[in-house]
């Protein structure tokens, strides 16, 4: 019996309700458990223990928290779990209806008697929102480019008067996933991020405009923003990402309380991917609006596609002006007559970051830009655009 006096019957082991503690990281996402402990480490602690930059991250919701006694009359021990992902660039995307609170407060700086038949249009091109990292940084250095260039609109609009805004969004305001390829996801926002930061960007302009003179939005179909799987497109063209953010857009100027005479909204007709606006309601001049993408793989080719249109007597057949861009640069191109004037191709450069692949192949590149033109009732357009 005495050989038997070491032995005692084994300890129950328990499982704790989280499980095991650890960081489990796929790139973009992670779910972290800390230790049981009676100071357990804050979110920001527990991470550098893992080795990561806590300010490169952001908790998910709201973290869960246990509580475990390892033994009767013990201490209660705590650990939490917690969902994480990726900040942008280290800083938050912002929220579109956080901002449009803000909206209903800001006064109009304009009256709608103003007269001085003048116009501008705004032409927003190619912003290719989360598209990764290329020469001009990514996601941090658009916001920037974007802020940046709103202001400068804004700086031009205190300058000039005008009685009303057109917003051409050109296209290609997202960067997407199928169109072009990007089988690794590199880009550095996923498909939601990019709507959602999309939407703000458009938005925050479309608060500046509608101060200074009520503001008519169009929006066109593009490849980067079309419903794909691959290279194949689905739906009809009016299953687009760029129109479908428009869409939420012209419901939120609802909801905060301007009418259409202070902002609306146009879009093609179903089956249609140009559209046109008569500026001044009477026909003396009219602005075209299409991607480009539809002309081919060249830019020179967008006047013989345009020319096709007018014959078919298409949406942008009477057009005195067209603007396009998908190509990233500025180009204005004099071609044809209609009313006895010139008409005019100008194509919008690109608020993205460029493309290195493209300047490797090429040689080509270009400043990013955004392009407004001036235009003026009962005087011939000649070409002036202003690239901000």
């Amino acid at each position: 019996m005495l050989l038997l006096e070491n032995l005692e019957p084994a300890k129950k082991i328990e499982p704790t309700p989280f499980g095991r503690p650890g960081v489990i990281f796929d790139g973009n996402e992670g779910e972290a458990t800390t230790p049981y402990s009676e100071s357990p480490a804050t979110f920001e602690e527990f991470l550098e223990a893992a080795g990561m930059n806590p300010e490169e991250f952001e908790v998910i919701g709201t973290p869960r928290v246990s509580k475990w006694q390892q033994k009767e009359g013990g201490d209660f021990l705590t650990s939490f779990r917690f969902t994480f992902r990726k900040r942008v660039s280290g800083i938050d995307l912002p929220l579109l209806y956080a901002q449009a609170k803000k909206t209903v407060k800001e006064k109009k700086r304009f009256s709608p008697e103003q007269k001085s038949e003048k116009a501008l249009i705004v032409c927003w091109s190619d912003s290719q929102t989360g598209k990764a990292n290329d020469i001009r940084g990514g996601t941090k250095e658009l916001i920037e480019r974007v802020e940046e260039k709103i202001a400068l609109v804004e700086q031009h609009l205190k300058k000039n008067k005008y009685d009303q805004i057109l917003f051409f969004n050109v296209g290609d305001s997202i960067e997407g996933f199928e169109s072009g390829g990007n089988p690794m996801r590199t880009n550095d926002l996923s498909l939601m991020e990019q709507v959602d930061l999309e939407a703000t960007f458009e938005w925050s302009l479309l608060k500046v405009l509608t101060r200074y003179a009520p503001v008519r939005a169009a929006s066109v179909g593009s490849n980067h923003c079309a419903w794909r799987i691959g290279k194949k497109v689905l739906g009809s063209p009016l299953d687009d990402w760029g129109i479908h953010i428009q869409r939420q857009l012209a419901r939120l100027a609802s909801e905060v309380g301007l009418t259409r005479e202070e902002l609306s909204f146009y879009e093609p007709q179903p089956h249609d991917e140009s559209l046109a606006i008569d500026v001044w309601e009477d026909g003396s001049f009219i602005a075209g609006l299409v991607h480009g993408h539809q002309a081919g793989g060249r830019p020179e080719q967008v006047a013989h596609w345009w020319r096709g249109q007018s014959h078919g007597d298409q949406a942008i057949a009477q057009a005195d002006l067209l603007i396009h861009g998908h190509w990233h640069h500025l180009r204005v191109t004099e071609t044809g007559r209609r009313n006895g004037r010139s008409r005019w191709v100008v194509m919008a450069p690109a608020l993205d970051a460029g493309s290195s692949w493209f300047r490797r192949t090429s040689g080509e590149d270009s400043d990013p830009g955004l392009l407004i033109i001036p235009i003026e009732k009962g005087k011939d357009f000649t070409g002036t655009v202003i690239k901000l």
